[in-house]
Order: structure tokens, then C-alpha cells, then sequence
């Protein structure tokens, strides 16, 4: 027995000894901005400086006298997720991508309280210095809610609204990704915060994509690098536990500029009958339903989903 025992001591030891080194081997330092802008950055990459110490990585780009339209992506993503749409909208539009604060080439200071006014404040911010008065706002996921909320609260700068994918509902659930689940429980997110999550990574984006020939190594590379920004893992896992606004019939209802709801009927991160709602709350809304299509249209099916944005701003054109 006391062979076995001491056996069984000896193992255990050997475990967490091997458990410990795992640890520190998976362990990722930030990686410095510098880095991050000459590998991800754009030739047409710009930087403005906005209230509260953030550092806001932009592009502009089209003809600057032509009905302008900002796009904002989802949680962990970045301005890299709009290219295909900047690049087909570019030549009849004036295009505005963004990085939220912690995400992407985005700076903030430590300690940065981003949350969903934040957002709404930094694209503010930078439509505002770019003296866009007035323009279509579309964001997918995350930043989609962050558009809706935007028009709330600036009704007199919306003039379209572009809702793909958009989160806001109570019902939304990322059920389909581990990376989420793990995100909602305090200790995943401590346990998070310093860790290579190249593969949760990897399966959130294939839950994403659907198509895994889209989930690249360099796409999957692209998500891990920029979440390892100075600040940006305390940003990113901070939105899982800060207050969100949520959607509501009665608030949306006070929405009244021409609004296009596009969402994959098979998103897996959130239900395309999410999609269903936003279409009956907004007045006016149209709604375009993708079947065999997941969370990200405008990466997915690029050509397809922009060519129905051209075909619905033509049916609805503002002044400007």
C-alpha cells in the first residue's frame, strides 16, 4: 500500500508539475502596436486622436463629395472584415471603416471602460472630425447593435441604417462557438487572459465562416495578433460582463430612416430570427434572408451581399 501510495504521489506530482509548465508554455505576451500596424496596417491606414486617450485607426476612402456611408464590425473583429464591401462601395460612395477601441489598430489608454456608449462615442468621435454630418451607418454583430443604438441616440445624423447580423436581442445567444461559453464564466475569462486561444479562436471562426475553407491560417492569425494589443484582452473580455442595451420593440420603433436587415439564415452565433425582429420593430425595415449563409455575409458571400446593398441604397437615395 505505501509503494502504491508513494506511486500514486509521484504521479500526481508529475501532473501538475507537467500541468504548470503547459501553463507557462501557452502563456502570450502583448505584441506592440508597431508590429501589429506594419503587418495589418493599410497604405491608406489613418489615425485621429479622439477625447479620453484613444488613438482611433481609420480608413477614408472614395470621393469625398459623395454620399457617405461608416461601417463598424463585430466583437474581435476589425476594418478588415468590410474590405470587399469598402472596395466595391469606394467607387460611388464615400466609405469610413473604423477599429473600436480593442480591436484592431485602435488604441486606448489602460484602464479604457469601453462598453457600448464608448463605442457610440468614438464613432461619433471620428465621423465628427471627418465632418460627416449626415451618412448610412452598418455594422455586422456587435457592431451592428452598435449602429442601431447610434440611431437612437443621433437621429438627426443617420439617414440609412444597415443592420448585418446584428446583436441586440435578448434571445441572441452565441451558441455555436466555445470561445463565447467560456467567455461568459468568470474564471474562463481569468483563465483567458494570457493563454495562446489560437484554437478557440479557430473554432469560433468556423462557427462564424461555416465555410472552413474561409478559416484560413492567416485570418485565423490576423484575430489572435490584434487581440493580443497592448489593453485590448482586458477590453475584449470586459464586454462579456459590462451593461449592453437591448433591443426593444418600443425603442426601435422610434428608428424612421430606411433600414436594411440582412442576416445567413444559418448563423450559428445568432438566430436569423433575431433578423425576423429587427425586420417587425423597425418601420419600413427590409429584410434579406441568406440560406446556407452563417454570421458573416459580407466575408462569406461578398459579391452577393454587396450587390444587394447597391440595389437597396439605389431604391433609397437621400440627400446629402
Amino acid at each position: 500500500m505505501k509503494t502504491l501510495a508513494k506511486g500514486l504521489a509521484i504521479a500526481l506530482g508529475l501532473i501538475v508539475v507537467l500541468a504548470t509548465a503547459g501553463w507557462f508554455l501557452l502563456q502570450r505576451p502583448d505584441i506592440p502596436y508597431a508590429a501589429l500596424e506594419a503587418r495589418y496596417g493599410y497604405a491608406d491606414s489613418r489615425y485621429m486622436d479622439l477625447p479620453g486617450g484613444v488613438r482611433a485607426h481609420y480608413r477614408d476612402l472614395g470621393p469625398r463629395a459623395a454620399p457617405a456611408i461608416v461601417l463598424v464590425h463585430g466583437f474581435s473583429a476589425s476594418t478588415h472584415a468590410w474590405d470587399a464591401w469598402a472596395k466595391a462601395l469606394s467607387s460611388d460612395y464615400r466609405v469610413v471603416v473604423l477599429d473600436l477601441p480593442g480591436h484592431g489598430l485602435t488604441r486606448a489608454p489602460p484602464g479604457y471602460a469601453a462598453g457600448r456608449d464608448g463605442f457610440d462615442t468614438v464613432v461619433d468621435g471620428v465621423t465628427g472630425k471627418l465632418g460627416l454630418t449626415r451618412f448610412t451607418l452598418g455594422g455586422n454583430s456587435m457592431g451592428g447593435g452598435v449602429a442601431w443604438a447610434y440611431a437612437l441616440n443621433h437621429p438627426d445624423k443617420v439617414q440609412r441604417l444597415v443592420l448585418v447580423d446584428a446583436a441586440g436581442w435578448p434571445t441572441s445567444k452565441a451558441g455555436g462557438a466555445s470561445i463565447f461559453a467560456i467567455l461568459r464564466n468568470p474564471l474562463g475569462r481569468k483563465l483567458l487572459r494570457n493563454i495562446d486561444t489560437r484554437p478557440l479562436v479557430a473554432q469560433g471562426l468556423r462557427a462564424a465562416y461555416l465555410d472552413p475553407r474561409l478559416v484560413t491560417p492567416d485570418l485565423i492569425d490576423r484575430y489572435v495578433d490584434l487581440a493580443r494589443a497592448p489593453g485590448h484582452r482586458d477590453i475584449l473580455l470586459g464586454l462579456q460582463t459590462g451593461p449592453r442595451r437591448l433591443a426593444t420593440t418600443a425603442d426601435l420603433s422610434r428608428i424612421h430612416v430606411p433600414t436594411l436587415v440582412m442576416f445567413g439564415q444559418d448563423d450559428r452565433l445568432i438566430p436569423a430570427a433575431d433578423g425576423e425582429k429587427f425586420h417587425k420593430a423597425i418601420p419600413g425595415a427590409t429584410l434579406i434572408l441568406y440560406p446556407g449563409v452563417g454570421h458573416v455575409p459580407m466575408e462569406q458571400i461578398p459579391d452577393r451581399s454587396v450587390a444587394d446593398l447597391k440595389a437597396w441604397l439605389a431604391t433609397h437615395p437621400v440627400g446629402y
